[in-house]
């Protein structure tokens, strides 16, 4: 797979490049987080980062990491940030915590094939439902805005019934949310 155009590139190529060139040097990666609102809103949003959670236990080494990136020409920047010289608007994140959203950490992300190795992401669905638990629990009002967007551009592929009986479980904060989620706009 050729690398994208870095000064350029959307959070989807530079995506697909990365988690599959990760895939193939073993190491399991989700996109997770506004990036992941960037792709489903189909760029009415812009994320600015990659956070990709490790997905694999034992996570792996640092230098294994390290390796990997800097053999698409990403360098760490300190702590779990990647950068790349020709990709200013981008950079990628790690994060190694558990997979979940509020409490639920029974979490199926989708599966796609990518030059031959499969790569993973929140489901749309899912995607809603982590942007409105950022609204909830980090009072991030841009992330209610990005679970609007993401609803709006993936109706189809969204589980509203889902999302509801999730947003019971968390309380009446997420239920009011929700409740934000699907108001009309004017």
């Amino acid at each position: 797979m050729k690398a994208p155009a870095w000064n350029t590139a959307t959070e989807e190529e530079a995506w697909r490049f990365i988690a599959a060139h990760l895939a193939k040097a073993g190491i399991d990666t989700v996109l997770v987080g506004g990036a992941v609102a960037a792709i489903y809103s189909r760029g009415a949003y812009r994320s600015g980062d990659l956070d990709m959670h490790l997905a694999m236990y034992p996570l792996p080494l640092q230098e294994h990491l390290d390796e990997a990136m800097a053999a698409i020409g990403f360098e760490r920047g300190g702590g779990r940030h990647y950068v790349h010289p020709d990709c200013r608007h981008l950079f990628v994140e790690f994060v190694g915590t558990p997979l979940g959203i509020g409490d639920d950490y029974h979490i199926t992300p989708r599966e796609e094939m990518v030059d031959g190795v499969p790569v993973r992401i929140l489901s749309p669905t899912d995607c809603v439902r982590d942007r409105l638990a950022s609204y909830v629990y980090f009072g991030a009002r841009e992330c209610l805005d990005q679970a609007v967007l993401v609803a709006c551009n993936r109706r189809e592929e969204i589980d509203l019934e889902a999302i509801r009986n999730w947003a019971r479980n968390e309380g009446s904060a997420m239920e009011a949310a929700v409740d934000e989620l699907i108001r009309p706009r004017a």
